[in-house]
């Protein structure tokens, strides 16, 4: 596998074209990977009040206000609800199919989704129909949009493990090419990795990949240390990991991640507005500290935010120019987890379309040599 120069390209590597900064016309049309976000955080607000109201369930606030949050936790409290409102196979494709169209619109060629069967449980809502709904939604944005989309059946790790292990349970009985791995969420306060490890390393051995959200810097670092990220990967064979931010308080932990090569699946916008200049610059260490990195939204509807917007937003603050956003986006080629023939064909996708826009950007220059 190759891994993109990440520190190179912040540094302003040499490729063909560098703009500085990007123009945010020219991010939208480059070809994007999102690899970290949750179903329930695409809901757009009027969807999500639309199914609470079908089931009744009560909105904490207003749907003007719904997406605005006090604190991290309560944040949460919204994505479960979201992921509570959403019950039928007619729910659940309309909400892969509206999340794979709004990420289309921001140059997502390739997605791959969570989601959490464990919040359908209390609701009666099999497995099946989940599977049934969501893979439905799949096929059909690909159709409409040209853009492929897996998913991942994420853990909540502060749910009982009784409810986890049904989850998996569910997973491999029922296992579909769309459902690739599992993943684990939830605050990490509620369950460090070796809660886990069991059901992952269960996981691993039937062929799934693997990844989890780890030391996110919604956390304190006692809830969400750096050695968190040792245990994901040792203890339970992540493929991958998802933030990562407070390793960065452990030079070895950073070496020692670095040395593994093990992709970490940030996200540049953050649900607690006050903490997103940190986050910025936590995503700025990570990068220049050597350690391979995408970038991705999250919760894209409740972070009111995109992939494009995302991009943007985190290029300005760290002062990157073109060479780190082509570095971002065949980042999240080398870190999916199409197979190795789809991945190929993304990859030569990529470069194409990458090289495309460097050409066209080009001949503008030269058209307007002081533009």
């Amino acid at each position: 596998m190759t891994v993109p120069s990440f520190a190179a390209a912040a540094e302003g590597a040499a490729t063909p074209v560098t703009f500085a900064p990007v123009p945010e016309a020219l991010l939208r049309r480059l070809p994007k990977v999102d690899l970290h976000m949750h179903l329930s955080g695409t809901l757009r607000p009027a969807t999500l009040a639309a199914l609470a109201e079908r089931y009744e369930l009560p909105l904490p606030r207003p749907v003007g206000r719904l997406y605005q949050y006090r604190d991290f936790y309560d944040f949460i409290d919204v994505l479960r609800l979201g992921a509570q409102a959403v019950r039928t196979a007619a729910d659940f494709e309309r909400m892969a199919y509206e999340a794979i169209e709004d990420a289309a619109g921001s140059g997502a060629r390739h997605l791959e989704m969570s989601f959490n069967p464990q919040y359908a449980m209390p609701m009666g809502v099999p497995y099946r129909v989940q599977l049934e709904g969501l893979v439905a939604g799949v096929e059909a944005a690909r159709r409409d949009f040209d853009c492929s989309a897996l998913l991942i059946a994420a853990i909540d790790r502060g749910l009982p493990l009784d409810s986890a292990e049904q989850a998996l349970d569910d997973v491999l009985a029922q296992r579909h090419e769309l459902v690739v791995g599992i993943g684990l969420d939830g605050p990490e306060r509620a369950g460090p990795p070796a809660k886990l490890a069991p059901l992952f390393q269960r996981a691993g051995r039937a062929g799934l990949k693997r990844t989890a959200h780890v030391c996110e810097d919604n956390q304190t670092l006692a809830e969400a240390p750096p050695s968190n990220v040792h245990d994901c990967l040792t203890l339970m064979g992540c493929d991958r990991l998802d933030h990562g931010y407070n390793l960065l308080a452990s030079d070895d932990g950073v070496r020692r991640a670095r040395e593994h090569g093990v992709y970490f699946c940030t996200c540049g916008i953050t649900s607690v507005t006050r903490n997103r200049e940190r986050r910025l610059h936590s995503l700025q260490a990570m990068v220049q500290a050597g350690l391979p990195v995408t970038l991705n939204t999250d919760d894209p509807a409740m972070f009111h935010t995109s992939l494009t917007h995302t991009y943007v937003t985190v290029l300005d603050a760290c002062g990157w120019g073109w060479a780190q956003a082509r570095a971002f986006s065949l980042a999240g080629v080398e870190a999916c987890w199409l197979d190795d023939a789809a991945k190929r064909e993304l990859r030569a996708r990529f470069e194409r379309d990458i090289g495309l826009l460097e050409q066209e950007a080009a001949a503008t220059r030269d058209r307007h040599p002081g533009a």
